[in-house]
This record gives C-alpha cells, sequence and structure tokens, in this order.
C-alpha cells in the first residue's frame, strides 16, 4: 500500500502569494500532476491540514478544481488556516467528515493499514489541542483492532521541534502527554505523521515513529537558534510517500520542480 501526504496547501484567492513570493496554487498542481505520473499510483491521498490560507469559500472551491485530477480517495484533515464547515460544505460528498460544529475525527478502513484521523485545531486559535473525548475515541478504535497496523495523521505535531517558534503553536502539552500515553499502550501503531511546520522532520516517540510532512507551498527556514522563522526561497514544494510493505512503513520525501512564478 502506498500513501501519498500533502501538507500546508495554503491555498489562496486569484492572485494571491503566500508571503509576496509563492503561488501556492501553482506549486499544488505540479504536486498533483507529480502524484498522478508516479507508478503505481498511490492507493490514497491524506491531505493534512492548512488545506486554504484563509478558511474561506472561494478558496475551497479552488482548492477542490486543484485536487480533481486525482483518481484516488483523498482524505482531509482541518489545519488552524481552515474553517471545518467550510471544509465540509465544499466537499460535501466526504460523509466522513463529520457532522457540522464537531471535530474531525475518523478511521478508514478496508486497507492493508487503518487511517485514523484526529483533528487538532482550536478555532480562532494557532496552537492545537486533542479533547478528553477524542483522545477516548482514539484508544478505543486502537483496542478494537489491536493487530492491523495503523497510520494515525494530524495537523499539529506533539512534539517538539528544535524550531521555537513553531513549538509555540504545536499540539498542547496536556494533550501531547495524554496522546503519548495512547501511543505508548498500541503496538501496531506504524506512523504517526502531521503537518503544520512546513519541514520533513522524523522523531523516535512513545514507540512508534512521528514525522512531519514538508508543504506543497513553501518550506520555512531551519532555525534552531532563536525565535525567527522566516519561508525559504531556495527549497523546493514537496510531499511524502508513505509506503507499507507488509511489515513496516518506509517514507520517502519527494520534492518538485516549483515552476515559473504566476501571479
Amino acid at each position: 500500500m502506498i500513501i501519498a501526504q500533502i501538507s500546508d496547501l495554503h491555498v489562496g484567492r486569484p492572485g494571491e502569494l503566500a508571503y509576496g513570493q509563492f503561488d501556492a496554487a501553482q506549486r499544488l498542481a505540479r504536486c498533483v500532476e507529480h502524484l498522478m505520473r508516479r507508478r503505481p499510483v498511490p492507493d490514497a491521498v491524506l491531505a493534512s491540514g492548512d488545506l486554504v490560507d484563509a478558511g474561506s469559500d472561494e478558496e475551497y472551491r479552488r482548492l477542490r478544481e486543484l485536487l480533481a485530477p486525482f483518481s484516488m480517495p483523498v482524505y482531509f484533515i482541518p489545519g488552524n488556516h481552515d474553517d471545518r464547515d467550510a471544509l465540509r460544505s465544499a466537499f460535501s460528498e466526504h460523509t466522513y467528515l463529520g457532522r457540522i460544529g464537531e471535530p474531525t475525527c475518523y478511521c478508514v478502513t478496508g486497507h492493508p493499514v487503518r487511517l485514523i484521523a484526529l483533528d487538532t485545531t482550536v478555532a480562532g486559535e494557532t496552537g492545537g489541542t486533542l479533547d478528553r473525548r477524542q483522545i477516548d475515541w482514539l484508544e478505543g478504535q486502537l483496542a478494537a483492532t489491536p493487530r492491523q497496523p495503523a497510520l494515525i495523521f494530524m495537523h499539529h505535531p506533539p512534539f517538539k521541534t528544535g524550531i521555537a517558534r513553531m513549538d509555540e503553536i504545536s499540539l498542547d502539552a496536556a494533550s501531547a502527554a495524554h496522546l503519548g500515553a495512547v501511543v505508548s499502550r498500541h503496538a501496531q501503531i506504524a506512523l504517526l505523521t502531521c503537518g503544520h511546520v512546513h519541514r520533513a522532520i522524523q522523531v523516535r516517540w512513545h514507540g512508534t515513529t512521528a514525522s512531519v510532512c514538508p508543504s506543497t507551498a513553501f518550506q520555512y527556514g531551519l532555525n534552531l537558534d532563536g525565535p525567527g522563522l522566516q519561508p525559504s526561497p531556495d527549497e523546493p514544494p514537496a510531499y511524502q510517500l508513505h509506503c507499507w510493505n507488509g511489515m513496516e512503513i518506509v517514507t520517502h520525501t519527494v520534492a518538485v520542480d516549483p515552476g515559473a512564478r504566476q501571479v
């Protein structure tokens, strides 16, 4: 099974450039094209939050057009730039997104690896959280199928990356501790993967591998020595392929030529 992950798409309105430099929509289109040329084509796509830049209906309509070439199922979770209900409205056929006003948590079955989505977003906030009900739901999902491999995907990382500004707005410490306790009790978790940081990162966390997927829009520069955070014009858009080989998940990070800038 091959699972593609795209993250931090930041699709804006026509003519808008992220940081005045990056045409996020054009870069996403190139990533989609790149993925569809792969052989074999991935079995599923995970889109791990910050799908659009301001949570507007117009942006979600544009996102829908950009993702239309995908022939495989796409599974969304929101990020701090998203509006859950606007996302649900734009992709109403994606019934797994759940009911209006509730977190978007769901489990995809029917594959060799179960795909478990956790919604860490808080309306109006940049950081993330998980409430007790979500933690208990996750525990129940994992306890129900202890022998089937699972991949958990969410937006905010539950671990410190060393990038001070992003660590300030990651998953809150209490939620990370509760999540870590659940993860440590369930050995079938093959991977926990996130977005939010706009860099490819891996760490060993509570007995499994936890990772961050880079952005299809732009990467943040690697600043391990201070609070600043600036986009890196020299690093290309990228996505990840999580390949289940029957025993473990092997992850590949794939860079994509961004092409000419378009305004």
